[in-house]
């Protein structure tokens, strides 16, 4: 009877081990998913103010269109590279349209369907997150009939 008891114990702590083990490495999980998404939202947490200063970023760029204030030209640059410091990136407008990043607003004809042809807006990335998508001018093969 002793011997039997002492095999009930014995099992009882091998559970108890186990579940102590599990236990252990949820926490384990749950404490790295916690600073992961600390980690993303401290990152991202100026993504509000940056986006609410894209419209100034866009009427620099429009002032420096149609002129070539030297000062205006410098505020730009200043504003850009700080803005490019908080992890923001012009987003490539080079070759195809990509409706992940770009946003069509107009097609014309062309002999390269989807090359784009004009930026009416640039977009940005933010942390390589898409913050504002391209507005762009995009081609479409027509066929001649």
């Amino acid at each position: 009877m002793e011997n039997k008891n002492n095999h009930e114990v014995e099992i009882n702590q091998s559970e108890y081990i186990l579940k102590m083990q599990r236990m252990q490495a949820e926490l384990e999980n749950f404490r790295k998913r916690t600073e992961k998404e600390k980690a993303e939202i401290t990152l991202n947490a100026n993504s509000k103010l940056i986006a609410n200063l894209l419209p100034i970023l866009d009427n620099f760029e429009l002032s420096l269109k149609y002129s070539n204030d030297k000062g205006v030209e410098m505020i730009y640059n200043e504003f850009l590279k700080v803005l490019e410091n908080q992890g923001l990136e012009i987003v490539n407008t080079d070759g195809k349209f990509d409706p992940n990043v770009h946003e069509a607003i107009a097609q014309v004809e062309g002999k390269n369907n989807g090359a784009i042809v004009e930026v009416v807006q640039k977009g940005f990335l933010l942390n390589k997150r898409l913050l504002r998508a391209s507005k762009v001018k995009v081609e479409k093969v027509t066929k001649n009939e």
